[in-house]
């Protein structure tokens, strides 16, 4: 057997050329293990954070951590995140430990990413499933019960969880990840027209509508023509803007029988004048 020196001391002892010892392959047996369910989905500071949380903040803390920053307008990132957010309550009420909390989430998250990146189908995620709950779960020909992860009851309730959580939903999920989903379903584009600045040919909008006569009357300022004309006006003085008037009858001074008189005469030239014409 050889040993080594490393900054945290000295290495465990590793097989010699001559053969491995039963320790050497206890070793490569448990590191093999720790692979299983690896890099973990949240670490333990975060599931130590989440479970001083009620639900509200669990979600809002998961939010944060998987960075989901379109729930309102992005619906794939609103289903991932209860999918989440189900599956940490769910494992609350089993009474998880940490380390049972870290291999449940990571195993939720992992069969999502079989599903989106390999395409891999319902039938091969449960056979997937199967495989690694028999290597996390209880498991009679295994020599070191530590590495028990989860007990009988417990493993058939993570299946039971995982099979109407996600299997009974498999096609949902294929057609989240698949297809592709109208632009118009998120997001639409509106052409609004805004009232038109002060001093156009538009009143502003009023609480109350009133006509448009008394708005231009009382309410509209005059315009710059207006004002200079009014200007224009007051400079030339009353006697040169009006002109001069004669308050004097223009017939004043003739009778009735005079004036009878200038129409008969003029009825007269009009007939007079249409007969010579014919």
């Amino acid at each position: 057997m050889s040993q080594g020196t490393t900054p945290w001391g000295p290495t465990p002892a590793g097989p010699t050329p001559a053969g491995t010892t039963p320790e050497s392959e206890r070793d490569t047996e448990f590191q093999e293990h720790e692979k299983i369910l690896s890099p973990d989905f949240l670490s333990v500071a975060q599931i130590t954070d989440l479970l001083t949380e009620d639900v509200d903040g669990v979600q809002e803390k998961l939010r944060i951590f998987l960075n989901f920053k379109n729930l309102e307008t992005c619906l794939k990132d609103a289903i991932l995140l209860d999918y989440y957010v189900s599956g940490f309550l769910w494992a609350r009420r089993m009474d998880f430990s940490v380390i049972q909390y870290s291999k449940f989430m990571t195993l939720l998250a992992m069969l999502l990413q079989n599903l989106k990146t390999l395409h891999m189908s319902l039938e091969d995620s449960i056979k997937w499933l199967g495989e690694v709950m028999a290597e996390i779960g209880p498991n009679h020909s295994r020599k070191s019960e530590e590495w028990n992860i989860f007990d009988v009851k417990q493993a058939n309730a993570i299946i039971d969880y995982i099979k109407i959580s996600l299997f009974q939903h498999y096609k949902l999920y294929e057609f989240m990840f698949y297809s592709a989903r109208e632009e118009i379903v998120i997001g639409t584009e509106q052409v609004i027209e805004v009232v038109k600045p002060a001093g156009g040919p538009f009143p502003e909008p009023l609480e109350e509508g009133i006509s448009c006569d008394i708005y231009s009357t009382f309410i509209e300022p005059p315009t710059t023509l207006d004002r200079e004309m009014k200007g224009l006006d007051q400079e030339q003085g009353p006697e040169e803007s009006q002109p001069e008037t004669s308050d004097v009858d223009p017939s004043f001074g003739f009778t009735i029988e005079d004036v009878k008189s200038v129409l008969d005469q003029v009825t007269d030239d009009i007939l007079i004048g249409i007969q010579n014409s014919k």
